[in-house]
């Protein structure tokens, strides 16, 4: 078992889409129709190139794919309209998500940091049935700088009262991982895709991981 099982946080930090609500699957919709606009086709290579980035970031990266020079911005908000369509006809919470933030939340102070804009979060947030359950939220478009940059976990666990050493984050993607771990936060892995590199101290198949949730359980005998 991980030493990380050893420790108990002071706070936690998760992120949304991915980790919390599947909304992986809507932004892949969204992202083939847009590349089937320009006649080309999305797979997996094309999902790895921008899974976990800020819609910014996303943008950038589509600008170079469909040799769009300077049109990040504007593919940005193409794509943010379609997966805001689809997220709110169809995202899903992640299967254990309810039952893993009411055990956090029993224990300690939490919140979600999420590289969506403020009104993609929102919108997953109230799909899933989560409106109203994180007293912290911060949004890509409330920070200097999105994921991978470590501003948003940063601002998170200031609003939280707590240092980020003693916090541990809940991420999907290795974009979220890189800013949690430059934050200074430890880093309970749930990857979204499978065999890949995922340097977290922890890293499980899924938010029902029997031993993650007892090690959780056990936040509250340990008197935090």
């Amino acid at each position: 078992m991980s030493r990380l099982y050893d420790w108990t946080p002071a706070a936690v930090v998760f992120d949304c889409d991915g980790l919390l609500m599947d909304t992986e699957p809507c932004w892949s919709v969204a992202e083939t129709a847009l590349f089937a606009r320009r006649g080309l086709s999305f797979g997996p290579e094309q999902k790895a190139m921008v899974i976990g980035k800020s819609l910014a970031a996303a943008g950038d990266v589509l600008a170079g794919i469909f040799d769009e020079p300077g049109a990040g911005a504007d593919l940005a908000a193409e794509l943010l309209v379609l997966v805001a369509e689809v997220v709110t006809a169809e995202a899903e919470a992640m299967p254990g998500a309810f039952d893993l933030v009411d055990l956090v939340a029993a224990s300690v102070p939490f919140a979600v940091a999420s590289n969506s804009p403020r009104a993609l979060l929102e919108a997953a947030l109230a799909r899933g049935g989560f409106t109203g359950v994180f007293p912290v939220s911060v949004a890509a478009d409330e920070v200097d700088a999105p994921k991978p940059h470590p501003g948003m976990y940063l601002a998170a666990c200031a609003a939280l009262g707590v240092e980020p050493a003693a916090a541990l984050a809940f991420e999907d993607s290795v974009t979220g991982l890189r800013s949690a771990r430059a934050a200074g936060l430890r880093v309970v892995g749930v990857p979204t895709l499978a065999h890949q590199d995922f340097p977290a101290d922890v890293v499980v198949e899924s938010l029902r991981d029997n031993d993650l949730l007892a090690w959780i359980r056990g936040w509250r005998s340990a008197g935090v």
